[in-house]
């Protein structure tokens, strides 16, 4: 399968201080969200100026994308769009159709399967291509990359980083703590039984043999909503209390749900979770995510010469291995194991 464009799609998030309500706005239009609630999420933001880091990794990302495909021999355009946020991927794909491009493969930024981290991007596909008209693009989504290699290698050294800022003592009792975002329960059964957080557990599982650990511990952050609604758990700043008064003196927190140092990370982890261990008496330090790495952009490449050239998935196995999805085009429902046929391939 041939293509002459790529499509980095993401999230988004504001680039000042006067785009941070209308974003959260846009996430959250039809949730019935509380005015309230969004005032202190604006805050989360605000504290770091109204700049959500995303934007910037992500273009720096299309710059070691495009640079890992022409190292491959594959001059391809690399083109951003956001789902919440300028840029749009409606524009970005009306762009694409003007400049000529006929088949795009899209990578995401989410590593997993389920609705808000999959099937959501598969519906934006869909919408923008609706918006560009009879004659946008056919959009070629990638699969999931949770049990990728390079995934899982980027994590395991990261951890490795993040070991080495403590000292001999601190890491001999280190207690290796993994976190994705939380979603509600309901959530997670919605493309099959816990569908995304069987993944992440799996992921978890691979990511720690590969940084040579068999013990360590899985939680969940960033959970909003009302609190009558079950949610997975449990939740991090929960769990690091619990760790605190067994007597675990040093934690090393891994985001391994995320693929950036967005506000989510940067917010939740290094600013509310290091407080709180601090105050709690335990040395706390992060694993970076892959952010704008070459080796994210090598992942994405791999992914994309799987479709090239009708290679099998490239996958990390471990005990009790979860499916994943091999991707949709045109934004087709995605159904785990396996989505739509590939159309005109």
């Amino acid at each position: 399968m041939e293509f002459d464009a790529v499509l980095l799609l993401s999230f988004g998030g504001p680039e000042g201080p006067e785009q941070v309500r209308p974003f959260l706005e846009n996430v959250t239009r039809g949730r019935n969200v509380p005015p309230e609630r969004l005032d202190d999420v604006a805050e989360h933001y605000l504290h770091f100026g109204g700049v959500s880091p995303i934007n910037a990794i992500n273009r720096a990302l299309v710059m070691q994308l495009e640079y890992e495909l022409a190292q491959r021999g594959q001059q391809l355009p690399v083109y951003f769009g956001n789902r919440n946020w300028e840029p749009y991927v409606e524009d970005t794909v009306k762009t694409m159709r003007d400049n000529g491009v006929r088949r795009a493969v899209v990578f995401t930024t989410s590593a997993w399967s389920g609705y808000s981290s999959c099937s959501q991007y598969s519906e934006d596909i869909a919408r923008a291509r609706a918006a560009a008209g009879p004659d946008a693009p056919e959009l070629v989504k990638l699969r999931p990359y949770f049990d990728h290699p390079r995934f899982v290698q980027i994590f395991a050294d990261t951890i490795g980083a993040a070991s080495g800022a403590l000292t001999p003592e601190q890491q001999a009792g280190a207690r290796l703590l993994f976190t994705a975002h939380s979603v509600p329960v309901a959530a997670d059964e919605r493309l099959g039984p816990r569908l995304y957080s069987r993944q992440v557990a799996y992921a978890a599982s691979l990511v720690a043999a590969a940084a040579g650990y068999t013990e360590y511990d899985l939680a969940w952050q960033s959970r909003s909503g009302p609190p009558q609604v079950p949610w997975l758990e449990p939740d991090v700043a929960d769990h690091l209390t619990a760790l605190a008064a067994a007597g675990t003196q040093s934690v090393i927190i891994c985001p391994i749900g995320f693929v950036a140092d967005h506000i989510e990370v940067v917010w939740d982890l290094d600013y509310e979770l290091a407080a709180q261990a601090e105050a709690a008496g335990v040395a706390l330090v992060r694993a970076s995510t892959p952010n704008a790495h070459p080796r994210f952009a090598q992942l994405a490449a791999d992914l994309i010469d799987e479709l090239r050239y009708g290679r099998g998935p490239e996958r990390v196995t471990g005990p009790d291995p979860v499916a994943g999805c091999l991707g949709s085009v045109n934004g087709a429902a995605c159904r785990p194991p396996h989505c739509v046929a590939r159309e005109g391939g």
